[in-house]
């Protein structure tokens, strides 16, 4: 007797994203002296690419990425302290969301608002990912 063994028809490749769009912080950050004493708008904008086959389990929080927790911690990250650099800043959001082992790559953007007068904003823009 032979053995038929059918292949599933229904294969699937899929991506798992959390995002948090449009974040506005006013934080203090800048190299200049007048960026020292006064706080300014920046806005942040945040892709999560996660691992897709951890399935989410509401009974299992760590089987997702939770984006309040993002925020919460990026409200932390920028109230502790000042910061020169954008780059340094978008260093310090990588290594907190990497700490979650679901995430596997960051798209990270970051916008002063108000600091250049002919401009709707500045800023950087950076991806991340794990090897």
């Amino acid at each position: 007797m032979k053995i038929i063994k059918f292949k599933k028809k229904e294969k699937f490749k899929y991506k798992r994203k959390v995002i948090i769009k449009d974040l506005i912080l006013s934080i203090s950050i800048g190299i200049h002296n007048f960026e020292k004493k006064k706080k300014q708008r920046v806005k942040f904008n945040i892709e999560i690419l996660t691992n897709p086959y951890v399935v989410p389990n509401n009974k299992n929080l760590k089987s997702i990425v939770n984006y309040e927790e993002i925020v919460n911690k990026i409200g932390r990250i920028t109230s502790i302290k000042h910061h020169d650099l954008l780059e340094d800043l978008a260093e310090s959001i990588f290594n907190m969301i990497f700490k979650n082992e679901l995430v596997k790559k960051i798209n990270l953007k970051i916008e002063k608002l108000d600091i250049l007068k002919k401009t709707k904003s500045v800023g950087i823009e950076v991806s991340k990912s794990k090897l």
